[in-house]
C-alpha cells in the first residue's frame, strides 16, 4: 500500500509569546502543497522496520513516522513493539525546511494505521498531537488557521489555486534555533522586517495582508542573509507573495499562472539556488490524495 504525505507552507506566521509550557503561542494559516513523500507500507514477519531513500533520514526511534507507528500499536491495546509491518520512505520533502515534512509523514502513518489496527478518530488526533504541534494539521489539509501551538485548528475559506515556487537554501534550521533567534531579537528590541518580505502586494486587495507575515523570518535571515536575497528575488519575479516557510530555511513564491513561475524558478536555478514547482492543494483534494 502506498499514500502521500504533503508538505505545508505557512501564508502568515505570528508569534504572540511564550506560553506557561514553555511552547510558543502562535497564529499561523497553513496551507497545503503537492510536492509530497511517498510511504509504502507492507507486512512483514517480525519487528517493525522503517527505511529510507535518503541517507540523511534517520530510520531509528527518532524518526517521527516510527514513533507514530509505536503510539497506533499502543493504541490498538497491543503490548510490547510493534511487530508485522514494514514501511519504506521515499523523500521529497526537503528536511529542516519549514515544509512540515516529518509531520505530514506521521500524520500519514496514523492514517493508515488507525484504519489497518482500528483506532478511533478521537484517539488519532490525541496522538497526533502528542507527536507534534503540526501533525494534527494533516489530517485536515487545505488552508487552515492554526492556534495556541498551531494545533487548534480552525478551517478558512480557500484562496484560488496557485502556483509555488519553493527555492530550498544549501543549510537547513532547525525549529529550535530559529524560535531561539527570535526570542533574542524580542529581547534586543526586535529587527525590521525584510525590505519587500512576506507582507502581500497591495494589489492583492486582501483585507488581511498586515496579518500576512512571519515573526520568524527577520531573525532567520538575520542570521542567513541568503533568504532575504531569496525573497527579494521572487517578489522581483512577479510573486504575489514571497516568504519564508515556518522556521525555515526553505522560501516560497506565489504566482497566479505558471508562466512567470516557472520562468522565476529558472532564474533562480541559473543562479545556483536549488528550486521546486508546484501548486497549491485545497482540503478536499488534500484529503482525496491523501487517501490513496
Amino acid at each position: 500500500m502506498r499514500v502521500r504525505a504533503f508538505a505545508k507552507i505557512n501564508r502568515s506566521l505570528r508569534v504572540l509569546g511564550t506560553r506557561a509550557d514553555g511552547y510558543h503561542e502562535l497564529r499561523t494559516i497553513f496551507q497545503s502543497i503537492a510536492l509530497h513523500d511517498t510511504l509504502t507500507i507492507r507486512p512483514v514477519r517480525g519487528a517493525f522496520e522503517l527505511t529510507c531513500d535518503d541517507p540523511a533520514c534517520p530510520a531509528d526511534d527518532s524518526n517521527l513516522v516510527a514513533r507514530a507507528a509505536a503510539r497506533m500499536w499502543a493504541a490498538a491495546g497491543r503490548r510490547g513493539a510493534p511487530r508485522g509491518l514494514a514501511i519504506h520512505l521515499r523523500k521529497r520533502v526537503p528536511m529542516q525546511a519549514g515544509l512540515g515534512g516529518g509531520s505530514s509523514d506521521a500524520a500519514a502513518t496514523l492514517r493508515v494505521l488507525a484504519k489497518r489496527w482500528r483506532v478511533g478518530d478521537a484517539k488519532v488526533r490525541a496522538e497526533a498531537a502528542a507527536l507534534g504541534a503540526d501533525v494534527p494539521y494533516f489530517l485536515e489539509g487545505g488552508t487552515a488557521l492554526g492556534l495556541e501551538r498551531g494545533d487548534l485548528l480552525f478551517p478558512l475559506r480557500e484562496p484560488a489555486s496557485a502556483w509555488v515556487v519553493l527555492v530550498i537554501p544549501a543549510f537547513g534550521v532547525s525549529t529550535r534555533d530559529a524560535f531561539g533567534w527570535f526570542d533574542a531579537s524580542k529581547r534586543m528590541g526586535g529587527l525590521a522586517p525584510i525590505k519587500g518580505g512576506s507582507s502581500w502586494k497591495a494589489a492583492s486587495g486582501d483585507p488581511a495582508a498586515s496579518e500576512m507575515v512571519n515573526d520568524l523570518e527577520a531573525p532567520v535571515a538575520a542570521h542567513h542573509p541568503e533568504i532575504a536575497r531569496i525573497i527579494l528575488a521572487l517578489r522581483r519575479g512577479g510573486a504575489t507573495q514571497a516568504a519564508m516557510s515556518g522556521s525555515g530555511s526553505a522560501v516560497f513564491g506565489l504566482f497566479s499562472s505558471r508562466q512567470p513561475a516557472a520562468a522565476a524558478a529558472a532564474r533562480l536555478s541559473a543562479r545556483s539556488f536549488r528550486t521546486l514547482l508546484t501548486r497549491t492543494l485545497n482540503r478536499q483534494t488534500y484529503q482525496r490524495l491523501a487517501a490513496r
